[in-house]
Protein backbone atom coordinates (compact mmCIF):
# COMPACT_ATOMS: atom_id res chain seq x y z
CA UNK A 1 0.00 0.00 0.00
CA UNK A 2 1.27 3.18 -0.66
CA UNK A 3 1.50 6.04 1.97
CA UNK A 4 2.76 9.91 1.58
CA UNK A 5 4.20 9.17 5.33
CA UNK A 6 7.12 11.51 4.83
CA UNK A 7 8.62 9.52 8.25
CA UNK A 8 8.55 6.17 6.56
CA UNK A 9 11.99 6.51 4.42
CA UNK A 10 13.93 7.70 7.75
CA UNK A 11 12.39 4.70 9.77
CA UNK A 12 14.07 2.52 7.34
CA UNK A 13 17.25 3.84 7.15
CA UNK A 14 16.83 3.66 11.16
CA UNK A 15 15.69 0.31 10.89
CA UNK A 16 18.97 -0.81 8.55
CA UNK A 17 21.47 1.24 10.97
CA UNK A 18 20.27 -1.09 13.63
CA UNK A 19 20.62 -4.07 11.87
CA UNK A 20 24.19 -3.22 10.73
CA UNK A 21 25.28 -2.27 14.36
CA UNK A 22 23.83 -6.26 15.12
CA UNK A 23 25.29 -7.61 12.83
CA UNK A 24 28.86 -6.23 13.34
CA UNK A 25 28.44 -6.85 17.01
CA UNK A 26 27.93 -10.46 16.81
CA UNK A 27 30.65 -10.51 14.13
CA UNK A 28 32.81 -9.16 17.09
CA UNK A 29 31.48 -12.08 19.37
CA UNK A 30 31.72 -14.59 17.60
CA UNK A 31 35.61 -13.86 16.38
CA UNK A 32 36.17 -13.14 20.22
CA UNK A 33 34.75 -16.49 21.10
CA UNK A 34 36.98 -18.28 18.66
CA UNK A 35 40.09 -16.55 19.47
CA UNK A 36 38.86 -17.60 23.33
CA UNK A 37 38.71 -20.81 22.80
CA UNK A 38 41.73 -21.38 20.31
CA UNK A 39 43.89 -19.93 22.92
CA UNK A 40 42.75 -21.63 25.67
CA UNK A 41 42.82 -25.01 24.20
CA UNK A 42 45.50 -27.59 24.85
CA UNK A 43 44.81 -29.69 22.06
CA UNK A 44 47.77 -29.36 19.65
CA UNK A 45 45.26 -30.05 16.63
CA UNK A 46 43.25 -26.73 17.87
CA UNK A 47 46.10 -24.49 19.05
CA UNK A 48 47.05 -24.16 15.24
CA UNK A 49 46.69 -20.61 15.06
CA UNK A 50 43.71 -19.59 12.69
CA UNK A 51 44.95 -19.07 9.50
CA UNK A 52 46.18 -22.60 9.84
CA UNK A 53 42.77 -23.74 10.13
CA UNK A 54 42.07 -22.38 6.48
CA UNK A 55 45.55 -23.21 5.53
CA UNK A 56 46.94 -27.19 5.15
CA UNK A 57 49.75 -27.52 7.21
CA UNK A 58 52.49 -28.08 4.85
CA UNK A 59 54.99 -30.13 6.24
CA UNK A 60 53.49 -32.98 7.14
CA UNK A 61 54.13 -34.19 3.53
CA UNK A 62 57.73 -34.11 4.89
CA UNK A 63 57.53 -36.91 7.87
CA UNK A 64 60.00 -39.62 7.01
CA UNK A 65 56.31 -41.78 7.01
CA UNK A 66 55.12 -39.22 4.24
CA UNK A 67 58.09 -39.21 2.39
CA UNK A 68 58.63 -43.01 2.44
CA UNK A 69 55.56 -43.14 0.17
CA UNK A 70 56.33 -40.36 -2.09
CA UNK A 71 57.39 -41.30 -5.33
CA UNK A 72 61.13 -40.06 -6.28
CA UNK A 73 61.05 -37.21 -8.87
CA UNK A 74 63.85 -37.88 -11.67
CA UNK A 75 65.06 -35.43 -13.60
CA UNK A 76 68.10 -34.80 -16.42
CA UNK A 77 71.41 -33.74 -14.88
CA UNK A 78 72.85 -31.39 -17.14
CA UNK A 79 76.97 -30.82 -17.12
CA UNK A 80 77.46 -26.88 -17.13
CA UNK A 81 80.94 -25.35 -17.11
CA UNK A 82 83.88 -27.12 -16.12
CA UNK A 83 85.31 -26.27 -13.03
CA UNK A 84 88.77 -28.00 -13.71
CA UNK A 85 90.93 -30.74 -15.37
CA UNK A 86 93.47 -33.26 -14.87
CA UNK A 87 95.27 -36.21 -16.18
CA UNK A 88 92.66 -38.47 -14.38
CA UNK A 89 88.98 -37.27 -14.56
CA UNK A 90 87.56 -33.64 -14.81
CA UNK A 91 85.47 -31.74 -12.68
CA UNK A 92 82.43 -29.84 -13.60
CA UNK A 93 79.19 -28.21 -12.66
CA UNK A 94 76.18 -30.21 -12.59
CA UNK A 95 72.68 -29.32 -12.40
CA UNK A 96 69.03 -30.71 -11.63
CA UNK A 97 65.98 -30.31 -10.05
CA UNK A 98 63.77 -30.76 -7.23
CA UNK A 99 60.41 -29.91 -6.39
CA UNK A 100 60.66 -27.79 -9.38
CA UNK A 101 63.59 -25.83 -7.89
CA UNK A 102 67.21 -25.70 -9.19
CA UNK A 103 69.91 -27.31 -7.45
CA UNK A 104 73.47 -27.28 -8.36
CA UNK A 105 76.35 -29.51 -7.46
CA UNK A 106 80.29 -30.35 -8.06
CA UNK A 107 80.67 -33.94 -10.38
CA UNK A 108 83.74 -35.70 -10.99
CA UNK A 109 83.91 -37.68 -14.04
CA UNK A 110 86.66 -40.46 -15.43
CA UNK A 111 88.48 -39.10 -17.84
CA UNK A 112 87.15 -41.73 -20.32
CA UNK A 113 83.44 -42.00 -18.76
CA UNK A 114 81.51 -41.88 -21.83
CA UNK A 115 83.18 -44.91 -22.89
CA UNK A 116 82.17 -47.60 -19.50
CA UNK A 117 80.00 -47.18 -16.73
CA UNK A 118 81.17 -46.53 -13.57
CA UNK A 119 80.18 -46.38 -9.53
CA UNK A 120 79.36 -43.57 -8.22
CA UNK A 121 79.59 -42.04 -4.92
CA UNK A 122 76.79 -39.31 -3.79
CA UNK A 123 78.78 -37.37 -1.17
CA UNK A 124 77.20 -34.48 1.25
CA UNK A 125 79.05 -32.17 3.39
CA UNK A 126 78.20 -30.81 6.58
CA UNK A 127 77.24 -27.25 7.47
CA UNK A 128 79.08 -24.14 6.06
CA UNK A 129 77.90 -20.30 6.23
CA UNK A 130 76.15 -19.86 3.00
CA UNK A 131 78.50 -16.34 3.46
CA UNK A 132 81.81 -18.35 2.58
CA UNK A 133 80.37 -21.48 0.74
CA UNK A 134 81.37 -22.55 -2.93
CA UNK A 135 80.60 -25.48 -4.90
CA UNK A 136 82.61 -28.40 -3.61
CA UNK A 137 83.41 -26.98 -0.17
CA UNK A 138 83.70 -29.57 2.12
CA UNK A 139 83.77 -32.38 -0.23
CA UNK A 140 86.37 -31.93 -3.11
CA UNK A 141 89.21 -33.54 -1.41
CA UNK A 142 87.33 -36.88 -0.74
CA UNK A 143 85.91 -36.89 -4.17
CA UNK A 144 89.71 -36.38 -5.56
CA UNK A 145 90.63 -39.44 -3.98
CA UNK A 146 87.34 -41.26 -5.06
CA UNK A 147 87.74 -40.20 -8.56
CA UNK A 148 91.43 -40.79 -8.92
CA UNK A 149 90.15 -44.74 -8.19
CA UNK A 150 87.57 -44.73 -11.13
CA UNK A 151 84.47 -43.43 -9.08
CA UNK A 152 81.64 -40.71 -10.15
CA UNK A 153 81.04 -38.30 -7.19
CA UNK A 154 78.78 -36.02 -7.07
CA UNK A 155 78.12 -33.35 -4.31
CA UNK A 156 74.91 -31.13 -4.53
CA UNK A 157 75.05 -28.05 -3.26
CA UNK A 158 71.78 -28.02 -1.78
CA UNK A 159 69.02 -25.29 -2.33
CA UNK A 160 70.08 -21.84 -1.15
CA UNK A 161 74.20 -22.58 -1.91
CA UNK A 162 76.05 -22.14 -4.84
CA UNK A 163 74.49 -21.41 -7.93
CA UNK A 164 70.82 -23.38 -6.60
CA UNK A 165 67.67 -21.76 -6.28
CA UNK A 166 67.06 -19.93 -2.66
CA UNK A 167 65.41 -22.43 -0.08
CA UNK A 168 62.34 -21.80 1.95
CA UNK A 169 62.13 -18.86 4.20
CA UNK A 170 60.84 -21.26 6.76
CA UNK A 171 64.44 -22.35 8.26
CA UNK A 172 62.69 -25.63 9.42
CA UNK A 173 60.78 -26.06 5.91
CA UNK A 174 64.48 -25.67 4.47
CA UNK A 175 65.79 -28.55 6.85
CA UNK A 176 62.99 -30.63 6.30
CA UNK A 177 63.33 -30.58 2.63
CA UNK A 178 67.06 -31.75 2.31
CA UNK A 179 66.69 -35.30 2.02
CA UNK A 180 64.09 -34.73 -0.42
CA UNK A 181 66.91 -33.16 -2.66
CA UNK A 182 69.06 -36.30 -1.89
CA UNK A 183 65.99 -38.67 -2.97
CA UNK A 184 65.17 -37.28 -6.08
CA UNK A 185 68.98 -36.76 -7.06
CA UNK A 186 69.65 -40.74 -6.55
CA UNK A 187 66.69 -41.23 -8.69
CA UNK A 188 68.23 -38.98 -11.29
CA UNK A 189 71.52 -40.15 -11.31
CA UNK A 190 70.10 -43.62 -11.99
CA UNK A 191 69.56 -42.68 -15.67
CA UNK A 192 72.97 -41.11 -16.25
CA UNK A 193 73.71 -43.49 -19.39
CA UNK A 194 77.13 -43.61 -17.57
CA UNK A 195 76.69 -44.52 -14.24
CA UNK A 196 76.32 -47.89 -12.96
CA UNK A 197 73.39 -47.85 -10.60
CA UNK A 198 73.90 -51.26 -9.09
CA UNK A 199 76.90 -49.79 -7.77
CA UNK A 200 75.61 -46.33 -6.09
CA UNK A 201 76.74 -45.58 -2.62
CA UNK A 202 76.95 -42.53 -0.04
CA UNK A 203 79.31 -40.83 1.86
CA UNK A 204 78.64 -38.09 4.06
CA UNK A 205 80.20 -35.69 6.64
CA UNK A 206 79.03 -34.08 9.98
CA UNK A 207 74.94 -32.73 9.18
CA UNK A 208 75.49 -34.54 6.07
CA UNK A 209 75.49 -37.60 7.88
CA UNK A 210 72.50 -36.96 9.18
CA UNK A 211 70.64 -36.42 6.03
CA UNK A 212 72.11 -39.63 4.81
CA UNK A 213 71.01 -41.86 7.70
CA UNK A 214 67.36 -40.30 7.36
CA UNK A 215 67.30 -41.08 3.72
CA UNK A 216 68.51 -44.80 4.73
CA UNK A 217 65.91 -44.94 6.84
CA UNK A 218 63.04 -43.47 4.34
CA UNK A 219 63.62 -45.09 1.49
CA UNK A 220 65.07 -48.54 2.54
CA UNK A 221 67.62 -48.95 0.33
CA UNK A 222 70.63 -50.60 0.97
CA UNK A 223 73.02 -48.17 -0.28
CA UNK A 224 76.58 -48.67 1.57
CA UNK A 225 77.28 -45.77 3.79
CA UNK A 226 80.46 -44.00 4.75
CA UNK A 227 79.97 -41.86 7.52
CA UNK A 228 82.01 -38.91 8.79
CA UNK A 229 81.45 -37.66 12.71
CA UNK A 230 78.15 -38.01 11.54
CA UNK A 231 75.06 -35.90 13.38
CA UNK A 232 73.26 -38.76 14.61
CA UNK A 233 70.77 -37.14 17.51
CA UNK A 234 67.61 -36.41 17.50
CA UNK A 235 65.69 -33.57 16.06
CA UNK A 236 65.45 -30.50 17.06
CA UNK A 237 68.06 -31.27 19.96
CA UNK A 238 70.27 -31.92 17.26
CA UNK A 239 70.29 -28.15 16.11
CA UNK A 240 69.69 -26.80 19.81
CA UNK A 241 72.80 -28.06 20.77
CA UNK A 242 74.51 -25.87 17.96
CA UNK A 243 72.31 -22.29 18.89
CA UNK A 244 75.40 -21.18 21.25
CA UNK A 245 77.10 -20.35 18.48
CA UNK A 246 74.90 -18.18 16.70
CA UNK A 247 75.02 -14.01 17.97
CA UNK A 248 71.51 -14.18 19.50
CA UNK A 249 72.68 -17.55 21.33
CA UNK A 250 69.66 -19.30 19.70
CA UNK A 251 66.54 -17.30 20.68
CA UNK A 252 65.07 -16.99 16.94
CA UNK A 253 65.66 -20.54 16.76
CA UNK A 254 64.26 -21.72 20.15
CA UNK A 255 61.25 -18.99 19.20
CA UNK A 256 60.62 -20.71 15.39
CA UNK A 257 60.69 -24.21 17.46
CA UNK A 258 58.50 -23.07 19.59
CA UNK A 259 55.89 -22.18 16.58
CA UNK A 260 56.49 -25.39 14.49
CA UNK A 261 56.41 -27.90 18.27
CA UNK A 262 52.67 -26.24 18.05
CA UNK A 263 51.38 -27.60 14.90
CA UNK A 264 53.52 -30.44 14.25
CA UNK A 265 55.17 -33.79 16.50
CA UNK A 266 58.81 -33.37 15.90
CA UNK A 267 59.43 -37.33 16.37
CA UNK A 268 57.77 -37.85 13.09
CA UNK A 269 60.70 -36.03 11.57
CA UNK A 270 63.37 -37.61 13.92
CA UNK A 271 65.73 -39.75 12.90
CA UNK A 272 66.11 -42.10 16.25
CA UNK A 273 62.71 -42.97 15.50
CA UNK A 274 63.56 -44.89 12.37
CA UNK A 275 66.52 -46.86 12.44
CA UNK A 276 64.99 -50.25 12.53
CA UNK A 277 64.54 -49.16 8.97
CA UNK A 278 67.94 -49.04 7.74
CA UNK A 279 69.50 -52.12 6.18
CA UNK A 280 72.30 -50.83 4.26
CA UNK A 281 76.07 -51.71 5.10
CA UNK A 282 77.29 -48.56 7.01
CA UNK A 283 80.87 -47.35 7.85
CA UNK A 284 81.25 -44.73 10.61
CA UNK A 285 84.60 -42.65 11.43
CA UNK A 286 85.27 -40.88 14.96
CA UNK A 287 87.88 -38.65 16.01
CA UNK A 288 88.18 -38.62 19.84
CA UNK A 289 88.87 -34.80 20.07
CA UNK A 290 86.07 -34.05 17.99
CA UNK A 291 84.90 -30.39 19.34
CA UNK A 292 81.99 -30.23 16.98
CA UNK A 293 80.45 -33.72 17.41
CA UNK A 294 80.93 -35.36 20.68
CA UNK A 295 82.46 -39.01 19.95
CA UNK A 296 79.73 -40.06 22.39
CA UNK A 297 77.29 -39.02 19.66
CA UNK A 298 78.78 -41.57 17.57
CA UNK A 299 79.33 -44.18 20.37
CA UNK A 300 75.51 -44.60 21.42
CA UNK A 301 74.64 -44.44 17.49
CA UNK A 302 76.79 -47.43 17.37
CA UNK A 303 75.07 -49.01 20.31
CA UNK A 304 71.81 -48.45 18.52
CA UNK A 305 72.96 -49.91 15.44
CA UNK A 306 74.02 -53.27 16.86
CA UNK A 307 70.64 -54.05 18.91
CA UNK A 308 68.98 -53.16 15.28
CA UNK A 309 70.98 -55.48 13.77
CA UNK A 310 70.50 -58.05 16.87
CA UNK A 311 66.98 -57.64 16.09
CA UNK A 312 66.57 -57.87 12.36
CA UNK A 313 68.48 -61.10 12.08
CA UNK A 314 66.13 -62.70 15.17
CA UNK A 315 63.46 -61.85 12.30
CA UNK A 316 64.57 -63.19 9.82
CA UNK A 317 64.44 -59.70 8.09
CA UNK A 318 67.49 -58.18 5.86
CA UNK A 319 69.78 -57.10 7.84
CA UNK A 320 72.08 -54.13 8.49
CA UNK A 321 75.71 -54.25 8.64
CA UNK A 322 78.71 -51.93 10.00
CA UNK A 323 81.88 -50.91 11.01
CA UNK A 324 83.09 -48.33 13.54
CA UNK A 325 86.63 -46.84 13.61
CA UNK A 326 87.48 -44.14 15.73
CA UNK A 327 91.01 -42.00 15.79
CA UNK A 328 92.53 -40.59 19.10
CA UNK A 329 93.49 -37.22 19.35
CA UNK A 330 91.77 -36.66 15.75
CA UNK A 331 89.20 -33.01 15.10
CA UNK A 332 85.95 -33.19 13.01
CA UNK A 333 87.68 -33.84 9.80
CA UNK A 334 89.53 -36.26 11.33
CA UNK A 335 92.80 -34.96 11.54
CA UNK A 336 95.07 -36.20 11.44
CA UNK A 337 93.55 -39.74 10.36
CA UNK A 338 92.18 -38.73 7.46
CA UNK A 339 94.44 -40.41 5.32
CA UNK A 340 93.38 -43.76 6.71
CA UNK A 341 89.84 -42.82 6.62
CA UNK A 342 89.67 -42.20 3.02
CA UNK A 343 91.67 -45.74 2.37
CA UNK A 344 89.15 -47.39 4.82
CA UNK A 345 86.21 -45.99 2.74
CA UNK A 346 88.00 -46.68 -0.44
CA UNK A 347 88.31 -50.68 0.58
CA UNK A 348 84.92 -50.29 1.96
CA UNK A 349 82.85 -49.40 -1.46
CA UNK A 350 85.07 -51.96 -2.97
CA UNK A 351 84.16 -54.83 -0.68
CA UNK A 352 80.31 -53.84 -1.54
CA UNK A 353 80.88 -53.30 -5.67
CA UNK A 354 78.90 -55.79 -7.50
Amino acid sequence: MLTNDPETPKAKRSLCCKLLLFLIILIFVFAGGIYWYVSRSTDAAITTPIARILDPRPLDAYTFDALSQREPEASPITLEQTLSQGNTFISQLFSFTTEGKRVTGQINLPANYQATRSPAIIMLRGWVDPDNYQTGVGTKAAAAVFAQHGYITLAPDFLGYGGSDPEDNDSFAARLKRPVTLIDLLASVNQLPYVDSTNIFLWAHSNGGQIALSVLEITNFPYPTALWAPVSKPFPYSIIYYTDESEDRGKALRKALAKFEATYDVDLYSIDRYFDRITAPVQIHQGTADDSVPASWSNDLVDVLKATKKIQEASGASALDYTYYTYPGADHNLRPGWDAAIARDLQFFSEYTK
